[in-house]
């Protein structure tokens, strides 16, 4: 069974459905973009955020032309979110820790040395070091129709407004000018799945687990492929995906007569 929380897969229908509402709100070359690269790429919010010109677009000398590469070469860094661009003061606090028995053992011992001399005791002395995350980087054929024309209209949108691109200008920016944060990207995703689109559950991983979902029950794709193309460094973590989706579950409750 799905974990509880998770994002919702939309049908079809309302894939279709959420295109149309976009149009019916500010910004719909842009949200239309966002969205294509989430449901036929398969990014993640954070990934989204971070992306440059450069990752889709080649752009000639003047930044006022452009040609959109028919592969997006997504770098590991990116799948680190905003810390590994320097745009990110998030600091990080555990929640949790865990030792091995004969780390503790050892732990145990230098408390009580400690104590017995009267020194200060510092829980977060003894904390292990964080693991860093391992960014895997991914190349993604650009091959859907809808996605390159909705990539194609956004740039043309920003360069016919009179705006001078540069490779590694922001790909996606927000009314102020800037770049997006990968939480005011989520939300705002999430704001069109669930309030424009009217999908219950939805979330800015909605996309990114519908295309997987889809390699792997319709096209019969291997765990290998859409570990692949989602950029997972562990062939575990795809296999959440092997859970049947809603759509499924509700077709085998209504098939009981």
């Amino acid at each position: 069974m799905a974990k509880s929380g998770q994002a919702r897969v939309p049908t079809a229908e309302q894939q279709q459905h959420l295109f149309q509402v976009i149009q019916e709100h500010r910004h719909p070359e842009k949200n239309t973009a966002i969205m294509q690269i989430s449901f036929k790429l398969g990014l993640r919010a954070q990934e989204i955020a971070l992306l440059q010109i450069k990752e889709v677009a080649k752009l000639n000398s003047l930044g006022s032309g452009f040609k959109l590469l028919e592969v997006m070469s997504l770098p590991a860094a990116y799948t680190k979110g905003a810390d590994a661009m320097n745009r990110s003061k998030t600091v990080y606090q555990r929640r949790t820790v865990s030792f091995d028995v004969e780390t503790f053992n050892k732990i145990i011992k230098q408390v009580e040395i400690l104590a017995k001399s009267g020194a200060a005791v510092n829980p977060e002395d003894f904390y292990p070091p964080l693991k860093k995350h391992k960014g895997k980087s991914r190349d993604l054929p650009m091959v859907d129709g809808s996605l390159r024309e909705a990539l194609t209209n956004y740039i043309q949108m920003r360069i016919a407004k009179g705006e001078v691109l540069k490779p590694s200008s922001p790909l996606f920016i927000t009314q102020k000018g800037g770049s997006y944060s990968p939480n005011t990207l989520q939300e705002h995703m999430a704001l069109m799945l669930r309030d424009w689109a009217g999908i219950e559950k939805a979330s800015s991983h909605s996309g990114r687990r519908a295309l997987i979902t889809h390699i792997i029950h319709k096209q019969r794709k291997s765990v290998k492929i859409a570990q692949k193309i989602a950029g997972h460094v562990n062939p575990s973590t795809t296999l959440i995906y092997e859970d049947p989706p809603e759509a499924v579950l509700e077709d085998a409750l209504n098939d009981l007569n």
